[in-house]
């Protein structure tokens, strides 16, 4: 059995694409964040960097695929002012909802937001800039996964 003519449907790739890089950049994120906050409260700076995620996400960030191959031509010739807007509240949207839908099914919501800008725990909007650049980011592999030719 060979596999040359092996290959993964293309709405397959773009799914664990967005999958994957999601929870890598989360466990990036949360690594150099806690050290922020770890230093900016006495703390040291730990060069071990650890990160975290949850199994969770990469069933949260893989169907951002889909939303992007559905939002993303509506919005993409709009100034990029109204794209970063739209794509903070998008991000926000799904994080409250699906915190929400994970709060009610385990008792629990993975990430709980605990600050003056939080929103039931759910949200937290001082992370609006942080998800107007992961929008961003979400563009390249939109762009990236669109070119994938199985």
């Amino acid at each position: 059995m060979s596999l040359d003519n092996f290959y993964i449907p293309k709405w397959l790739f773009g799914y664990f694409l967005f999958a994957t890089t999601g929870v890598f950049t989360e466990i990036i994120f949360t690594a150099f964040f806690d050290n922020y906050f770890a230093v900016a409260e006495g703390g040291s700076f730990s060069w071990q960097l650890k990160g975290q995620s949850y199994v969770w996400m990469a069933f949260i960030y893989g169907p951002a695929y889909f939303l992007m191959n559905f939002f993303y031509p509506k919005v993409k010739g709009y100034h990029i002012i109204l794209q970063l807007i739209f794509f903070a509240v998008s991000i926000f949207a799904v994080e409250y909802v699906t915190g929400f839908i994970l709060d009610k099914l385990t008792g629990a919501c993975p990430w709980e937001y605990h600050s003056q800008y939080a929103i039931h725990g759910y949200i937290n909007l001082a992370y609006t800039p942080f998800w107007m650049l992961f929008g961003l980011f979400l563009v390249l592999l939109y762009n990236t996964s669109n070119r994938y030719k199985p």
